[in-house]
């Protein structure tokens, strides 16, 4: 289970990144799965997924995304919010900070699930490419009062005008795995490789990821999404 943002990826988020010249973006995205950190949170099938982002020159941003879920009951709606600012600390240094918010809904059980997560984003840029040190906090994972931390390495690096790859590792921790584990452990790695480019107003992802758990919504997979941001 879960996502982000959110967010993530994508990260610093795309109220920062998208759009600039636009106080207002909303973003369309369909991708033939909704991973986060290389678990499906669709049962292995495509997501449908949308963003309403605000922000400002300050680098203050606040936004909103959705996306459908399978969890194997009748949760089948994921809507997150999220605020917080980005620093451009001088040519090469910048940090990410925020909170977000994750609900769920479609069944009268749904929002047991819903839980809160901070996050810090630290980015370096070089002649070599973007180099990334993200990482999240939630003190009430899925609503199970445990403590849930995320950290992740990648670097993105340009190959060809308008063509990137991006090399990333995450790792996520349980402090409970008696409350919250992953096929029975609590912890696991995630390996991802991704192509990103853009055609026409479109931008393309075609990534190849993996975990280290034995379990169907994690093994080994392609995933592909193509997504149009839109200024307001």
């Amino acid at each position: 289970m879960k996502k982000s943002l959110l967010a993530l990826t994508t990260a610093g988020l795309m109220a920062v990144s998208g759009a600039a010249n636009a106080d207002w973006s909303a973003t369309v995205n369909l991708a033939s799965d909704y991973t986060f950190n290389g678990v499906s949170q669709t049962d292995n099938d495509p997501a449908l997924q949308a963003s309403l982002d605000y922000s400002r020159e300050n680098g203050f941003y606040a936004g909103t995304w959705a996306s459908n879920v399978d969890f194997g009951e009748d949760t089948d709606t994921e809507w997150d919010f999220y605020v917080g600012k980005y620093y451009q600390l001088d040519e090469k240094f910048s940090l990410d900070a925020g909170i977000a918010y994750y609900t769920y809904h479609g069944a009268s059980h749904s929002d047991d699930y819903n839980y809160p997560e901070a996050y810090a984003k630290f980015g370096y840029a070089s002649d070599l490419g973007q180099t990334e040190m993200n990482f999240w906090y939630s003190w009430d994972y899925f609503g199970l009062d445990v403590d849930h931390y995320i950290a992740m390495v990648g670097h993105t690096f340009t190959v060809a005008e308008g063509h990137d790859i991006r090399i990333s590792f995450d790792r996520s921790l349980s402090d409970d795995d008696n409350k919250w584990s992953w096929d029975g452990k609590n912890g696991y790695n995630h390996y991802r490789l991704e192509y990103l480019t853009s055609y026409k107003g479109f931008d393309f992802n075609l990534a190849l990821e993996d975990t280290n758990m034995d379990i169907d919504t994690a093994d080994s997979r392609v995933v592909f999404s193509v997504s149009r941001t839109f200024g307001l």
